[in-house]
């Protein structure tokens, strides 16, 4: 059952849903959890907030208008409830977003996906000193390879911001690159 049409109707059908979900966790499952963890970075983080991304994805499948795709709508999900923990776990530490940002870019090397070469690393530290939405717009164009209109869908912002903070986010990425 590949088709999103039939798919959305098996999930909002509570005799079909259960088989429905799990369809749709195996198909979304991997693509999500990488989308959070570009964000969140860490492994542990990443698993929590996919978790409570599908459980929204859930709660809220009736309330899914089929006016975008549902791995758009899924997305939105996935990336609001990603910030929505950087905030938190920012507010939690007494310390702001940017802070933050520099005590995940010094540990990356810690983490077990970030050990492999020297300029993996030097990317995602490049990549970490973004402003968020640079963040965002980075990574879902550059490793998740969707197009403006799939990004624009996803962010509920304008293509021509998008470009944007893309060029922005770029030009910064080589800037650190050549002076780290």
């Amino acid at each position: 059952m590949t088709n999103e049409k039939l798919l959305v109707e098996h999930l909002k059908n509570p005799k079909k849903q259960e088989i429905a979900f799990r369809e749709l966790m195996g198909l979304y499952k991997k693509p999500l959890y990488w989308h959070i963890r570009k964000i969140v970075y860490s492994h542990d983080d990443a698993d929590d907030v996919l978790q409570n991304t599908f459980i929204k994805v859930f709660k809220n499948i009736h309330s899914f208008n089929e006016e975008s795709k549902l791995y758009s709508w899924m997305y939105r999900i996935a990336t609001n409830e990603a910030i929505t923990f950087i905030k938190q776990k920012a507010k939690n530490q007494h310390i702001d977003i940017s802070e933050l940002q520099s005590i995940i870019a010094n540990n990356l090397q810690f983490e077990n996906d970030y050990t492999g070469d020297e300029i993996q690393l030097k990317l995602q530290k490049a990549i970490v000193t973004l402003p968020h939405k640079q963040q965002l717009v980075f990574n879902m164009k550059y490793f998740d390879d969707l197009k403006y209109s799939e990004i624009s869908e996803i962010l509920e912002t304008s293509v021509g911001a998008l470009k944007s903070s893309y060029f922005h986010a770029v030009n910064k990425i080589e800037e650190y690159l050549k002076t780290h």
